[in-house]
């Protein structure tokens, strides 16, 4: 019997292209974003506060700058994918080392007893973040990384 399939051992490890990195980096951080606003309705008064409009995002340009901010990393998950190797690398490191530095940010101005899994996350996504300045600066050649 004839097979199409090339037989591959299971556990062996397969290269993957830099922009297939970069982009599962970005969709990670992402759901890291969602994960902490979500759960950051859980902290006490949280709810109400929004209700009552006594949160940060309380008027209409607010609420569009923090969407603005939160469409770049959702949007690299694309861009990091389909954008030519030299802008797609710059890019990379400069939106990573922003994001990067404004997830640390929030790490060391959040830190309370409520909010302790924001922190957390914050760390969590600024390692991500740094492994993906540090991924595009290596990038030097189409598709491959000098490591």
């Amino acid at each position: 019997m004839h097979s199409d399939r090339i037989n591959t051992n299971d556990s062996e490890d397969v290269k993957v292209n830099i922009k297939i990195k970069l982009s599962a980096l970005w969709a990670s951080v992402t759901f890291f974003y969602i994960y902490g606003d979500y759960f950051e309705l859980y902290v006490p008064g949280k709810v109400q506060g929004i209700i009552n409009g006594d949160s940060m995002l309380n008027n209409p340009v607010k609420l569009f700058a923090a969407s603005l901010l939160l469409a770049v990393p959702a949007l690299m998950v694309c861009l990091s994918i389909i954008l030519k190797s030299p802008i797609n690398r710059w890019l990379n490191i400069i939106t990573g080392i922003f994001f990067t530095e404004v997830m640390l940010l929030i790490a060391v101005t959040a830190f309370s007893e409520w909010r302790i899994f924001y922190v957390f996350y914050a760390i969590v996504e600024s390692v991500l973040t740094s492994i993906i300045v540090w991924y595009a600066w290596k990038w030097t050649e189409i598709g491959k990384v000098n490591l």
